[in-house]
């Protein structure tokens, strides 16, 4: 495939290319324009002049065209997630239902553009009414990863169109087809031109034109926490508004009391899902002391029924990771558990080599908090296992780190369940559920896990700004 950059009304080309690769093959997808500094300074400026359009336009006016794209993504669900499977691995029975997923982003912010209520405020004087209206933020910087190449473009393209924003869009540089496949369908949806740009190329380059151009109000970042802050230093200079969804490093945390069979399901769910390459994935799991047995026992049951392989065959449930770095990564933190005493129970290898990168889902048991997989975000297809005695030890353990975006815990008993929900310092808590995301509730993280939400209608409040208008009688 060769795919265009999408500037205002045109389909730009350029002669240096970047490459895209399938990292189950190593075999060329397709390439896409090596765009930089200029490209995206034209692509604000067609979103400025877009939005004068579209943000004049009546709420249920944006819901028609969003609601038309809603259908156009599902009809093209195939050929999308085709795309995505070729570009970053994942199965293509998990990719179709992120592009469902995709297209639910785009519906449900359809609707709730349309319930952007302002207020009126009591006055202490009789000569004097107070309201509160509410207004687009600006022009919208979305700059997505690689994991989740549609999903975390229409989770922030949803709320941007419904708050009547226009958006430049800077898609991985791993997975940008997906994204140029999306942006060909928002242009057949006849959208006022320039309201959607999506531009790809040096990452640098993009990324420090939307964050030093003034004409750009708001910025959304799916990433790294080092990139979120570098991101942060720089919004300074004109105060941005930021949406930021960082690392994490969740824990999953089994009681004796919980249901095993529900505890295992949503284990492996939350941690071998998209080869374990999610912000929210579980990274470490803890196990008290008189289920953890047992919940070892059934987890590598369960975990040796699933099949690695090309994203593309319909048997495979877990894909490659997403490069040879991610590879290493992966693999370092594995030995490095084994050889501070850790058991492997399953796995423990991989095969990477000619731009094929796989790692077999991995179990590890008799970790400690001293190992680097306790410490450090893995993104791949590894559980490390811990015991715990008390509550009390656990909630400690999973709050001592700097993340703080996701965190799981099975558990039947009522008020040990309130009591794990509050006291888990995080953004996202899944009770009995290894996942939890939906299209109506807010994601996102506290400490270094980020700022701002996405989802739901806390995640439509990020691209509106709040006017105070008194008015004398």
């Amino acid at each position: 495939m060769e795919g265009k950059m999408l500037i205002g009304e045109e389909w730009v080309n350029l002669d240096e290319k970047i490459e895209v690769r399938n990292p189950a093959t190593g075999e060329l997808v397709g390439t896409v324009p090596n765009g930089g500094k200029e490209e995206t300074k034209r692509a604000i400026e067609a979103a400025e002049k877009a939005m004068k359009v579209w943000s004049a336009f009546p709420a249920g006016k944006r819901a028609r065209y969003m609601q038309k794209l809603t259908k156009e993504i599902i009809k093209n669900e195939m050929e999308l997630a085709e795309i995505m499977t070729l570009e970053m691995g994942k199965p293509l029975k998990e990719a179709r239902g992120e592009v469902r997923s995709s297209a639910a982003y785009v519906e449900w912010f359809a609707e709730e553009g349309k319930r952007v209520y302002g207020e009126t405020i009591p006055s202490n004087r009789p000569d004097q009414r107070m309201m509160v209206i509410k207004q687009p933020v600006g022009v919208v910087g979305a700059i997505t990863p690689w994991n989740f190449p549609a999903a975390m473009i229409t989770r922030k393209l949803g709320p941007a169109l419904a708050a009547g924003c226009a958006i430049v869009i800077k898609p991985a540089t791993a997975t940008p087809l997906t994204a140029l496949k999306l942006a060909e369908i928002c242009k057949n949806v006849g959208f006022p031109p320039g309201l959607v740009n999506v531009v790809t190329g040096k990452t640098s380059e993009i990324g420090a034109e939307i964050m030093s151009n003034p004409t750009v109000r708001k910025v959304s970042f799916t990433g790294s926490t080092n990139v979120g802050k570098l991101l942060m230093r720089q919004a300074a200079d004109n105060v941005k508004k930021l949406s930021l969804e960082l690392g994490g490093h969740a824990p999953v945390i089994v009681f004796d009391d919980a249901n095993l069979d529900k505890a295992v399901k949503g284990a492996i769910a939350s941690k071998f899902r998209n080869a374990g390459q999610t912000c929210i994935c579980g990274n470490r799991i803890y196990v008290q002391e008189g289920i953890y047995e047992a919940f070892l026992a059934k987890f590598v049951e369960e975990t040796k029924k699933l099949q690695v392989g090309n994203g593309m065959e319909e048997t495979t449930d877990v894909g490659p990771v997403i490069d040879s770095g991610a590879y290493e990564k992966i693999d370092e933190h594995v030995q490095n558990a084994i050889g501070n005493g850790a058991a492997c129970l399953l796995g423990g290898q991989g095969t990477s080599g000619n731009g094929s990168n796989f790692y077999e889902p991995t179990i590890l048991s008799n970790v400690t908090d001293d190992m680097l997989i306790m410490n450090e975000e893995t993104f791949g297809p590894v559980a490390p296992v811990q015991s715990f005695k008390t509550m009390e030890e656990v909630i400690a353990k999973a709050n001592n780190t700097e993340y703080g975006l996701a965190a799981y815990f099975f558990t039947e008993g009522m008020s040990q369940g309130m009591k794990m929900a509050e006291a888990l310092e995080y953004g996202i808590i899944g009770w009995n559920d290894g996942v939890p995301t939906a299209v109506q509730a807010p994601f996102g993280g506290v400490k270094e896990s980020g700022i701002g939400r996405e989802g739901g209608h806390q995640g439509l409040a990020e691209y509106l700004e709040e006017k105070y208008i008194s008015i004398g009688l």
